[in-house]
């Protein structure tokens, strides 16, 4: 009797416990296939499937802002079998939303950055300004007579533009698109004469003289264009808006678990096929503790809430 039960006491005491992940886990990404968010969640996160041995099944739930796909996650069990692949964007949404049916800080935790995805000021080549020293000072000689465009009210574009504007005085117009494509499109038709827009989505444009960029908003330069200077070494000293694509766990996870998912993404991302991956993309990698992401986390979530209330966007 004492040997028949042995093997229950050693499974019930943890002894005979799967290590993690003994199972598939869904990664819910909140935006449509294809976009900068779902093409970086497949990239890292199918090299940390490879590591670990296990799947990492794609979970695309899309809608309002990511806000929906965020919802799976914050009521999903904490027990390291579902994970959001999320940007910048979920901390700006917990100041544009008036009513979230979830707490952005408290119902996650931060697993692990996976790139930042800096934004390039760009203008239409018919503007005659070749700096962002010269783009200030023709914004300043012609208040108001500039168009920008974005991708939307409260986007990364709308909000890099809006702090761009509180730190150097200028008052240019604000043109808000549904998404980056139609964003582009009207800088380089001439219908905007200006965009702070990521630069995955302006790049090809850069490439072949469509667009000019003056100055790209991450603390460094950016691989893509390399030849591009910061704006804060451009005449906006402290200027910096880095937008990031993370993964985050339902709060309460267990933190060795974390800890383990953690280091996988960490090595996932300095691996050279996924690193180049992200370069073709315009896409910087970003590793990091859990800890350090936390940081980054809650100094992006009272930063975008200060540019927000300076912009006015809500959505009910």
């Amino acid at each position: 009797m004492l040997f028949a039960a042995l093997p229950l006491l050693l499974a019930a005491s943890g002894v005979l416990a799967q290590p993690y992940p003994s199972k598939p886990v869904r990664v819910v990404i909140p935006w449509p296939p294809g976009g900068s968010n779902d093409v970086v969640g497949r990239i890292a996160l199918q090299k940390v499937a490879e590591s670990l041995g296990q799947q990492f099944v794609i979970d695309n739930r899309a809608g309002a802002a990511g806000s929906i796909g965020a919802d799976v996650v914050a009521k999903a069990p904490a027990d390291g079998y579902t994970l959001m692949v999320h940007s910048t964007t979920h901390v700006g949404n917990a100041a544009i939303y008036k009513k979230l049916p979830y707490d952005t800080l408290k119902d996650f935790v931060g697993v692990a950055l996976l790139a930042a995805q800096p934004g390039a000021l760009t203008v239409h080549p018919s503007l005659p300004v070749k700096s962002v020293k010269e783009f200030i000072a023709l914004a300043k000689s012609r208040p108001g007579q500039i168009n920008y465009s974005s991708s939307g009210n409260g986007s990364a574009p709308h909000l890099s533009m809006a702090l761009f504007i509180s730190m150097t005085g200028i008052k240019i117009m604000h043109i808000p698109y549904k998404g980056g494509v139609p964003q582009v499109t009207a800088l380089v038709s001439g219908e905007t004469q200006a965009s702070l827009a990521t630069i995955s989505t302006v790049l090809t444009q850069i490439r072949s003289t469509r667009l000019r960029p003056l100055g790209v908003s991450s603390p460094k330069r950016s691989g893509a264009l390399p030849g591009v200077p910061t704006i804060a070494e451009s005449g906006v000293p402290g200027y910096e808006m880095n937008p990031w694509i993370a993964v985050f766990a339902p709060a309460g996870t267990p933190k060795d678990i974390v800890n383990r998912l953690n280091a996988e993404i960490n090595k996932a991302l300095q691996h050279p096929d996924v690193s180049q991956s992200l370069a073709n993309q315009a896409l910087d990698p970003w590793t990091g503790t859990p800890e350090e992401f936390d940081a980054r986390l809650k100094v992006d979530y009272e930063k975008y809430a200060r540019l927000i209330k300076l912009t006015g966007a809500t959505i009910e």
